[in-house]
Formats: C-alpha cells, structure tokens, sequence
C-alpha cells in the first residue's frame, strides 16, 4: 500500500470526528459552555456562479460588511475561546472577498485549521503559492466533468469550466512540488438529474490529479423549494458503484451513502451539534446553522460579528438560549429545518447518547485527517 492511499483510508467523508475529541463531548454533556470545534463560515454572500442547485438562495438575510478588522477580530477570538478549525464555505463565495489570503493565513498563523471550499473561478492562480501552506484542504465545487453541462449546472459560460480546471492542476503542481500536507479535492452535489456527469467527473478529477472527489446529496429545505426528490437517489447506485471502483492509489471516490440513500429523512427531532460546529453566514450572522439564516428564522438568530465580536456572542446568554431551544421540544428538526444539515452526522451521535443511551465513544486510534473539521 503506497503512503498516499494509506492516508486515504483516513479521510472520512461519511461521518464524523467526535470520536477524537471525547473531552468536549464529555465537558458539553456535564453541562459546560463549550467553544465550537469548528465554525463553518464565509467571508461573504456574494456568488460569480448560479448554480442550478444553490441553497444560499434560501438564506437571505441582512448583510453587514465583512471588512478586513471584522475578519481578524474574528480569528482571533475564535482561537482565543478553543475553536480548532474554520472552514470558509457556508452560504457565499468567499474568493469574492479581497481579504480571502489574509484570512487563511492569519487564522492558520492563529493555531486554527483553515480549509477553503470555492467553485474556483476567482481564485486568483498566483495566489495559489501563498493559501496552500496554510489550508488543512482545498475543495472545488464540481457538479460536471464536461464543459457545457458544467455551464448548464452552475449557471456560467463554459470558459469558466477550463479555468477552474488549470486552477485545479496548479493547486496540485504547486502540492506536490512543495510536498504540501494540504488536500485537493473535488465534491460534486449529486441532483438525479446529474447522473449523466457522475462518470464524466469522476474521469476528469483523475487527469487533473486531484486527491479525491466527494459525491453528497443535494439539500432541501422543509418547503422542498429546490425541488429534490430523493426517492431518485435509489436509481443511481450502479453509477456510484462504477465511480467509487474508479478509485486508485493517489485518488479516492466517495459517495456520501448515508444521506444518499436516506431518503432526505432523519432520525431524530432535537438539534444537539451546533454547539460543536457551528454556521455563520456570510453576512457576518451567526446562527445554528446554514439552514436558519434566513430571516424569517430570525428567533434562532443569535447575533452579527460585524456589529459585536464573536467573543461577546459566545459568552452571552442569547447564545446559549438558543442552542437551548433547538434542542428542546419547541423544536422538530424533522419538519422545521431542511434536510441533511452539515451537523446531521453530528446529531444522529449525539442523539444516541442524549436519548438512545449510547456511550460516547473515545477513539484511541490514529487521528483521521482533517481532524478539525468535524
């Protein structure tokens, strides 16, 4: 087994990371104010892409701006609380933002795991040398692996599929030819009516040299507004199958089966993760979680990061109340929020050990990458 498919036995894709950080589970389930282990943000709601699919056109909601001190103040309280990563994704692009390398390398020179999800057509190339030394993963957005469909898909002329490919073959050069720890990978939300491009991307993540591609589901709020039908998920199997043998020694496909084939339900009715992985919007909100950005949730919403440091909304009241209520019986995460959350993974533990009785798990082996990232 080379080196590199022995590190991606490690990587988990369908799961979770609690298991390697039992002392904040164990602090939370005492009843302490615990700190997020990762926080899942963007440093705007801008967008270049129109994507077919997007679930940020659900989660309008008043916008601040997002400055440099804004962004700073932020990293620097998050690492000053215990948060161990932020992942710059959540509901905008954050290559929208001047003051993207910055961040990712001011919070990585705060002691935080950065990683940055993007569709990469504004990631500026020659800035490529300066991220990658500081980013735990890099992730492309990728629903095709052919240009028009790709225009279709994203909403975009299909110039942007070929300069989001040379991005991706930069990233890898510069990699490889620095031995970066960093990994590149392809995700492509997965709608049924995308099972035609499965193949075709799988194929085109292996010539660029990425390290993996991730194939999940689609969400869709409690209205279905976008659409998905998740009983179509069942017919495409086969084509997941044919992808994940594709697999090689340097690059692993992976479908998220777990929500794939879960039938957009789940399990449990009391939100217990957002307070270990947390979700702001763009706008510099701080809620729950990306599925209560909008405003009409506006009773979940805890606060601003423009307007009041992070630090402060942490340790206030309104913070915890919150995380108090949605996991209360005045909340249904069944009927109330969208499905397949980020924290749904997150939740479906530690709903086994909040009503099911399960222990909570202490894994003594070795740590998955991207262990900040839950």
């Amino acid at each position: 087994m080379t080196t590199q498919h022995a590190q991606d036995q490690q990587i988990i894709l369908d799961g979770h990371k609690l298991a390697w950080h039992h002392e904040r589970v164990e602090a939370w389930l005492r009843g302490e104010r615990i700190a997020p282990i990762t926080i899942d943000c963007a440093l705007t709601r801008k967008c270049s892409y129109r994507c077919t699919y997007c679930y940020g056109q659900l989660q309008a909601n008043d916008e601040q701006h997002m400055t440099r001190d804004v962004i700073f103040r932020f990293l620097d309280d998050a690492a000053e609380i215990g948060v161990k990563g932020v992942s710059l994704v959540s509901d905008g692009e954050s290559t929208c933002s001047p003051h993207l390398a910055e961040a990712i390398i001011k919070g990585d020179e705060n002691g935080l795991s950065m990683a940055l999800g993007t569709n990469g057509y504004m990631l500026e190339d020659d800035r490529l040398e300066d991220i990658l030394p500081h980013l735990t993963y890099l992730r492309f957005n990728i629903s095709a692996g052919e240009a028009k469909r790709y225009a279709e898909i994203h909403g975009v002329a299909e110039k942007c599929f070929h300069k989001v490919c040379g991005t991706i073959k930069k990233a890898m050069r510069i990699k490889r030819e620095r031995n970066l720890p960093v990994t590149v990978g392809l995700q492509m939300v997965l709608m049924p009516a995308f099972r035609d491009q499965i193949l075709p991307l799988v194929t085109l993540g292996r010539e660029l040299g990425a390290d993996y591609l991730v194939i999940k589901h689609c969400s869709d709020d409690e209205n279905h507004s976008l659409g998905v039908d998740y009983s179509k998920y069942n017919e495409l199997v086969s084509e997941l199958e044919a992808a994940e043998v594709l697999s090689t020694d340097s690059y692993m496909v992976r479908a998220k089966w777990s929500k794939i084939l879960s039938g957009g339900k789940r399990g449990y009715s009391s939100c217990y993760g957002p307070p270990f992985i947390i979700q702001f919007s763009g706008s510099g909100l701080v809620a729950p979680c990306g599925m209560l950005f909008n405003s009409k949730y506006e009773k979940y919403h805890i606060g601003n990061i423009a307007e009041t440091p992070f630090k402060e909304l942490w340790q206030s009241e309104r913070y915890w109340e919150v995380m108090d209520l949605i996991r209360s019986d005045k909340f249904d995460a069944k009927t109330m929020c969208g499905s397949l959350c980020l924290q749904h993974k997150v939740n479906e533990y530690l709903h086994g050990i909040k009503e099911l009785g399960a222990a909570p798990a202490r894994s003594d082996a070795a740590a998955p990458m991207h262990l900040n990232f839950i």
